[in-house]
């Protein structure tokens, strides 16, 4: 009996996933076929959707782009006739076909993700799940755990990178007989899909590592903080939960042990500061979220002032694979002080946008262009943001740099939660700094007088720059306050706001430069400062140009050259998009 797979995570469905899994349900019924249809989650190559896999006795054919209407011939073609559609396959043994973007990846977060039925407990059962916790609860102390973790070199997943065994040691060690364990799942970095994608397509493997963090620290309570833009996370997270209580995994006596835990859904409403933990535990405690001064740390006072430890959904989907596979196995991957994998949300200017997750030490090079296919249009690389509104800039000279905490750091920038955007010579690094600043800025919680006031300072002396009106004093000023925003902001919000800003000074000072002595931008993408221009040798005066203009500011008589009223013209670029003969020039 062959399986088929449809891809519906948000990714999928966007693309109209339901709706072929629908239209394969419909043929299948039609044709009166023994053939089980199953969902999955996202499969990585976001960029491929609608993705749906056929699996035989001897090889499985994943094919992409499917729309309804290809449904019926994979149907009666490969199901029926057993001769799969090869123009649509993208991979397959069988077939030969190129597997670059898997080639270079290793799953271990991800490794359920596109391959179980993420509502189902029993795929998850099927595929190693709950054997880890059971160890744990059977043949490990708490300490030992810890000690499992620790030797790993697992750091946490969610930007900072702190060592998690150590984190979880402190929680363990820390006075009290009540005990919380947070999930992280706050992603707010613009460009970052990676715990939305984890807990669509594999939510047991969060549920099974915050499980084992609970064991570890002798937590009895966790809580999973989501932002409520998450729907489908949130649904089968829920079901996930269920699913557990029922088995006997989640609640009093878990797996028939003497051991208490049950886990609890807290919807965020979308604060970006609320990734911050201090201020993350006062979300759930019902108040404002806005972090607070450390110490105490939350190891020793968190959630109502009790011991609780907080990782992010990376981190705990790791912990099972850990504990089933050795600390060894894990740290053999990586660098030195960076061990195991990374998820990273491919986004941006890259042709294969979609989740990679890659060991520890691969270069920015191999990701874009090994796995990621390089730049859309052939388009020269620029530089990858990495780390989000957090993050910073790492120019394309800088593409052999390898990934790991400590080289990332080094630039100016962060690893953060996994968010890589990738940009290309028509980026204005200007303009992408006060992007990620005017984010900031409306995101502070404004507790922070630099924070709330400092960027806010920033921010405008970008949008003087990016219109036009810069000074050269304007950059010393940017400088200054930059430093003083990090160095006085209490959490890690006010503390990385300026690495977008402070970076792209680092090494695109000359675009600055360019925005201020020359009154022009390079990347042409500022348009207080394009001026478009109709090159008269190559106008035919087809007049289309004319037409599109929604301000009249192009005139010009047919077959003749036509001429661009600098004035009235509003700079909207239709005239430059539409223009089949390349006779408008933008500079």
């Amino acid at each position: 009996m062959k399986e088929i797979k449809v891809g519906v995570a948000t990714c999928g469905i966007a693309a109209g996933g339901m709706l072929v899994y629908d239209e394969l349900k419909k043929e299948i019924k039609n044709n009166n076929i023994d053939v089980e249809l199953k969902k999955t989650g996202c499969m990585g190559m976001c960029y491929k959707e609608v993705l749906v896999e056929v699996i035989g006795d001897s090889d499985s054919y994943l094919y992409a782009n499917i729309t309804t209407d290809k449904v019926k011939r994979i149907i009666t073609e490969h199901i029926i006739n057993n001769k799969p559609v090869k123009e649509w396959i993208i991979k397959s043994k069988n077939i030969n076909k190129e597997d670059a973007f898997f080639k270079k990846q290793k799953r271990i977060v991800l490794r359920n993700c596109g391959i179980i039925d993420p509502t189902s407990i029993d795929d998850y059962i099927s595929n190693n799940g709950y054997k880890a916790i059971q160890k744990c609860l059977n043949d490990y102390s708490a300490m030992e755990v810890i000690d499992i973790i620790t030797k790993s070199g697992l750091r946490g997943r969610g930007g900072g990178g702190f060592p998690t065994g150590l984190k979880w040691k402190f929680a363990n060690q820390a006075a009290g007989n009540k005990k919380y364990i947070i999930c992280n799942a706050d992603e707010g970095d613009p460009g970052a899909f990676m715990d939305r994608s984890t807990i669509e397509g594999d939510p047991h493997s969060v549920l099974e590592g915050m499980m084992i963090a609970g064991y570890a620290i002798q937590a009895d309570e966790a809580y999973i903080y989501v932002r409520a833009e998450y729907p489908l996370a949130i649904e089968r997270l829920l079901i996930a939960i269920k699913q557990c209580e029922e088995r006997g995994f989640l609640g009093k006596n878990i797996f028939n042990s003497n051991i208490n835990f049950k886990i609890k859904i807290k919807e965020g409403a979308g604060a970006f500061v609320c990734g911050e933990e201090t201020a993350l535990i006062a979300s759930i405690e019902g108040k404002r979220g806005i972090p607070r001064i450390r110490p105490p740390f939350p190891a020793h006072k968190g959630l109502w002032g009790k011991p609780t430890n907080i990782n992010n959904v990376e981190t705990f989907a790791n912990i099972a694979w850990i504990i089933l596979n050795g600390a060894e196995a894990f740290a053999s991957m990586g660098t030195e002080k960076s061990k195991g994998t990374k998820v990273f949300a491919l986004a941006g200017k890259i042709v294969g946008s979609g989740l990679a997750e890659v060991p520890m030490g691969i270069t920015i090079n191999e990701i874009i262009f090994d796995i990621g296919g390089g730049i859309k249009e052939g388009k020269k690389f620029k530089a990858v943001q990495m780390g989000g509104p957090s993050g910073g800039c790492i120019p394309a000279s800088m593409g052999d740099l390898k990934i790991d905490y400590d080289e990332i750091t080094k630039t100016g920038a962060i690893m953060g939660s996994g968010g890589l955007i990738v940009l290309d010579e028509t980026t204005c690094m200007v303009d992408l700094a006060k992007y990620f600043l005017t984010f900031v800025q409306n995101e502070s919680c404004g507790k922070c007088t630099f924070c709330r006031i400092g960027t806010k300072r920033m921010l405008e002396i970008l949008e003087k720059i990016t219109s036009g009106n810069g000074e050269e004093k304007d950059l010393l000023l940017l400088e200054d306050l930059a430093y003083k925003v990090k160095e006085t902001s209490l959490c890690g919000l006010g503390q990385t706001a300026p690495n977008p800003v402070l970076t792209t000074l680092k090494y695109f000072r000359d675009e600055y430069e360019a925005h201020i002595k020359e009154k022009r931008c390079p990347a042409h993408s500022c348009t207080a400062l394009l001026t478009y221009t109709i090159i008269e040798d190559k106008c035919v005066g087809c007049t289309l140009c004319a037409q599109k203009c929604p301000v009249n500011a192009i005139s010009g008589k047919v077959k003749e050259p036509h001429k661009i009223d600098q004035d009235a013209c509003i700079k909207c670029g239709l005239c430059y998009d539409s223009c089949k003969f390349n006779a408008i020039e933008k500079i």
